[in-house]
């Protein structure tokens, strides 16, 4: 049995200037970090020949055309798989629709898993490269790539988004004690709310396609916010950083209405004065996970667990997508 798993991300600067909408005419940059919640994908070899899936639904195919789950289809079909059998299970340790990136996440692990299955090696450069093929050219999802590209190197990396398509990765130049500082005082709360990106990314995409000045010149400055963050973090200065993310919340509201609501504008005022020096909402907006930065932990822990917020504790991933044969 092959197991992959990939990690799920939070995003620390630039977000939503990964869009091929954007990065083509203006260039992309962000910076994102992997965490140590993971999408994990099994495939192995059945005794009865046929396709076997089992995700949320069970299916069986004979081919890959018959697939009804688009990711898996589509990605069977890239590899070409013709062989007579195979058997792919999906678990996550963190629901879809919570900004996390999980949709990225697992299609770098079924990737992953299948070149395993075929006995074929893949760089994190070409796993990225064919996961954001995948989902934004073959199934025309109007997503970035930041998900792909950082489920498929791991750490705290920073990413180029050129006009011409092609992605520079390097991984930020930080001291122990600056991520040692982060892994403290970022702290991450469930809303309860889950949703999907796509309404909120394809707003963007057709906005940015129409020259909307008001969206380029968001997307431009937060772009300068992502640049402003990585000089924060690589000088070792986390409260500098947190309070860059409180001035990215701000811009990020503004690009759409469905970006925050009524509730979690209460939570978000709520942590402010519990002890966060900045924060935002992870992903697209709407609804996943709140993060904030702080170095009042216990006092903005408390404030958040009296109004319902479940925190979710994490460490930061390191390795990317992975395999491992039992």
């Amino acid at each position: 049995m092959i197991i992959a798993r990939s990690p799920l991300r939070i995003s620390l600067g630039g977000g939503g200037t990964d869009l091929p909408s954007y990065y083509r005419e203006h260039g992309g940059f962000l910076i994102a970090a992997a965490i140590d919640k993971y999408v994990y994908v099994t495939a192995m070899r059945p005794f009865t020949p046929g396709i076997f899936l089992k995700y949320s639904e069970l299916e069986r195919a004979d081919s890959a055309e018959e697939v009804r789950h688009p990711i898996i289809r589509e990605a069977l079909q890239m590899l070409e798989f013709t062989g007579p059998q195979i058997e792919i299970t999906t678990l996550a340790d963190i629901p879809a629709g919570t900004g996390l990136g999980s949709s990225g996440s697992f299609t770098t692990a079924l990737l992953r898993a299948l070149c395993a299955f075929k006995r074929q090696l893949i760089h994190p450069q070409a796993l990225a490269e064919m996961a954001c093929h995948l989902e934004i050219e073959r199934l025309g999802e109007p997503i970035g790539k930041q998900d792909q590209y950082i489920a498929a190197y791991g750490g705290i990396t920073c990413f180029d988004f050129h006009p011409d398509d092609n992605v520079s990765a390097r991984p930020l130049n930080l001291s122990p004690e600056t991520i040692y500082d982060l892994e403290d005082n970022l702290l991450l709360f469930f809303t309860g709310f889950s949703r999907s990106a796509s309404s909120i990314l394809a707003d963007q995409k057709v906005r940015t396609r129409r020259n909307d000045a008001e969206m380029l010149n968001n997307l431009h400055y937060v772009k300068e916010l992502g640049y402003r963050s990585l000089e924060a973090l690589e000088s070792g200065e986390p409260v500098r950083f947190g309070e860059l993310m409180h001035e990215h919340w701000e811009h990020k509201k503004k690009r759409s209405g469905g970006m925050s609501n009524p509730r979690i504008d209460e939570w978000y005022a709520l942590a402010r004065k519990s002890g966060a020096i900045g924060g935002k909402l992870v992903g697209a907006g709407g609804g996943g996970f709140l993060m904030f930065y702080t170095e009042e932990r216990e006092q903005l822990k408390e404030a958040m667990a009296m109004v319902g917020l479940e925190e979710v504790r994490f460490r930061f991933d390191f390795e990317g997508a992975r395999i491992s044969v039992d």
